[in-house]
């Protein structure tokens, strides 16, 4: 794996007019059921920060570590970047009551709902920003609990150093296959590791692969049972898990995504400008490469352009 990203190639083009007005760069790579590659392009050997693209691998992690959880919903939780829809809040408040906490526990930082809806109804209703909220809280939420469950310190469960996230770096080191280049703070405040496109992917295709029964496979599965607590009613990844029979998906931010279908492959992408409106076109080339077809697909090839308030364009994938 290489020292420094170098950055991405043509992906996606935006159209006005019939006009291409701007260009997305970023990479893309694509594996086969096999994990060997069959589609490409950009950098995908060198490291980047995939952001919540890692939680289902933190999830495992802190299954193996003791987290407590037999209900599928709650681990699909712990491994979301939620909407802060009620349904979600709720389950949170509900993991933190388990072991005596409630939002001030949490380290991730006061936040607005992510999701529009959401965000508009707490704004409606005087609210403002909470912990429990903020997007990542059901990974924190999980976090807690495991650092309970196996009598680890609650103080800096966040921190690099902290035995819970020294367990977290094994697991995504070991499901990537490569040894992370660094260790960022992720938005959320917890650590983020650096890794490349190939071994995101390779990981995907792991947890989709693995036995029933074994714990990657109790994450995939939790996932792909329960999209709407992974990202939201309206989220791109709990749609893509909703129509693509067997999808595995989860967004990061910065313009990544990483997915995979059990027995055809896996794809993870970077938008080197972080624009989250060239992940789904570029997406949804890369599967059609694998042969997936779905009419969740077909909505997501194009995202229109608006001018005076009719379409006018689309952004697309140039790739």
């Amino acid at each position: 794996m290489g020292k420094t990203y170098e950055g991405g190639v043509p992906l996606a083009e935006v159209v006005r007019s019939e006009f291409v007005e701007g260009v997305h760069r970023g990479s893309v790579v694509v594996l086969d059921a096999d994990g060997a590659p069959v589609a490409g392009a950009g950098d995908v050997t060198s490291p980047v920060f995939p952001r919540s693209a890692n939680k289902p691998m933190q999830a495992v992690g802190m299954l193996r570590a003791g987290l407590p959880l037999t209900d599928p919903a709650d681990v699909a939780l712990v491994s979301a970047s939620h909407a802060g829809e009620e349904f979600h809040l709720l389950r949170v408040e509900a993991l933190l009551a388990r072991a005596g906490l409630d939002g001030s526990a949490l380290h991730c930082p006061p936040d607005l709902p992510v999701g529009d809806a959401a965000r508009e109804a707490v704004l409606r209703a005087g609210g403002g920003p909470t912990r429990v909220q903020m997007n990542c809280s059901g990974k924190h939420s999980g976090m807690l609990l495991t650092c309970a469950a196996a009598g680890w310190p609650l103080d800096g469960y966040w921190r690099p150093e902290h035995p819970l996230q020294q367990r977290l770096t094994a697991t995504i080191e070991e499901f990537t296959g490569e040894q992370a280049a660094a260790v960022g703070v992720d938005g959320c405040g917890a650590p983020v590791l650096a890794v490349s496109l190939t071994g995101l992917a390779r990981a995907y295709l792991r947890l989709v692969s693995a036995e029933p029964g074994s714990v990657e496979r109790t994450v995939s599965d939790a996932m792909r049972t329960y999209p709407e607590l992974v990202g939201g009613t309206v989220a791109e990844d709990t749609r893509l898990m909703r129509g693509v029979p067997g999808a595995l998906a989860k967004v990061g931010a910065e313009g990544v995504i990483a997915a995979a279908v059990p027995g055809v492959g896996a794809v993870a992408l970077k938008i080197d400008d972080g624009a989250a409106r060239a992940r789904m076109p570029v997406l949804v080339s890369a599967l059609r490469r694998l042969g997936v077809a779905a009419p969740v697909l077909t909505e997501y090839a194009e995202l229109p352009l608006f001018g005076g308030g009719l379409p006018v364009g689309a952004v697309r994938a140039a790739w």
